[in-house]
């Protein structure tokens, strides 16, 4: 349920409604905003009476929602969010720009690529120290080195640092080490990390699973968010298809249809979403006309002897190339790099 107050509604009037709603037996989330301010209740709403919300005289009207989501919800939360991290943002007007490689492979090759992107337009480095690989005999990643080997290119660039997390026993590792802990397709649901994720303050970067729905998206954002972590971003990395000429099939209209569900930021990887390097460039042109708060992009600087995707890796000097032309559509849809 959604309580809407009227504009410049008194605190003590908000806070005396808020506590008369919370002896029913439900949890309140006030959501103050310069043009609206509402209380969301999550919890057993059915016994609530609406028409006698609605006499109170400061409440413009209620409304209950359907949706399993709540925190997650436009509706409980009608701005959207902006994640701050080390001074760059994500929702903002100002585009996200996260690239990297696939894994950190050695201290010159994650040195020299996060040079590379900082100067081709990027403001967050990505670059993956654990590897969750198909086959158990592929590149699994060079872990905790890995995740040093990040920091070194953090102290030498300033580019805040998002790597994946495989097991909830390196939380605390990453909370340490990292800016930015992306969870992967294939841990969207993994509910455990889920629910261990919402106990810290850390920014999580959210792939869609391989063959989720929308809503199982939102809803395993919902799991981070009932803990009490309310910094997620969303990322739309393609979905598994009949199609087998793409890696997945990169379903922009998952971008519109998010910004209209929620309120969280949506960035897309059109690396994974394809697996060709060819395709990258148009479809993060395509991602930010409709729309996407950011790009998350696989940038090597030898491709073809990388050591985990370099078929979906595009060189430095095309990623620059690709921010140059970026920054057109950028201004169209009232965006900027």
């Amino acid at each position: 349920m959604v309580i809407v107050l009227k504009p410049a509604t008194p605190e003590k009037e908000i806070q005396a409604l808020t506590e008369s709603l919370l002896a029913e037996g439900v949890k309140v989330n006030p959501v103050i905003g310069s043009q609206v301010s509402i209380l969301g209740l999550v919890g057993d709403t059915g016994k609530i009476d609406a028409e006698r919300i609605k006499a109170n005289e400061y409440v413009d009207s209620v409304m209950r929602v359907v949706e399993p989501y709540k925190k997650a919800n436009r509706k409980f939360h009608p701005e959207d969010t902006v994640i701050t991290v080390n001074g760059n943002t994500v929702g903002s007007k100002k585009l996200a720009m996260i690239a990297g490689p696939c894994s950190v492979e050695s201290e010159e090759q994650i040195v020299t690529v996060a040079e590379a992107v900082k100067k081709g337009g990027a403001n967050f480095l990505r670059g993956g120290a654990f590897k969750p690989r198909t086959s158990p005999y592929a590149f699994q990643g060079l872990k905790y080195d890995g995740l040093e080997l990040l920091k070194e290119a953090r102290e030498k660039t300033g580019l805040p640092i998002v790597t994946e997390i495989m097991s909830p026993h390196d939380i605390d590792v990453f909370v340490r080490d990292t800016d930015i802990i992306q969870v992967g397709a294939r841990n969207m649901q993994n509910f455990d990390l889920l629910k261990e994720l919402g106990k810290i303050r850390k920014p999580i970067l959210l792939k869609r699973g391989l063959a989720a729905t929308i809503e199982e998206w939102l809803m395993s954002a919902e799991y981070i968010m009932a803990g009490g972590n309310d910094q997620i971003i969303l990322c739309e990395r393609g979905i598994r298809t009949f199609e087998t000429y793409t890696r997945n099939t990169l379903d922009l209209g998952a971008v519109l249809a998010v910004k209209k569900l929620s309120h969280l930021p949506v960035v897309v990887d059109p690396s994974h979403a394809t697996g060709k390097s060819w395709m990258v460039s148009d479809l993060a042109k395509a991602a930010v006309a409709v729309g996407a708060d950011g790009l998350i992009i696989e940038v090597h600087n030898n491709p073809a002897k990388a050591l985990c995707d370099g078929q979906q890796s595009i060189t430095p000097d095309a990623y620059a190339k690709t921010v140059a032309d970026l920054r057109a559509i950028a201004a169209a849809v009232g965006r900027e790099l």
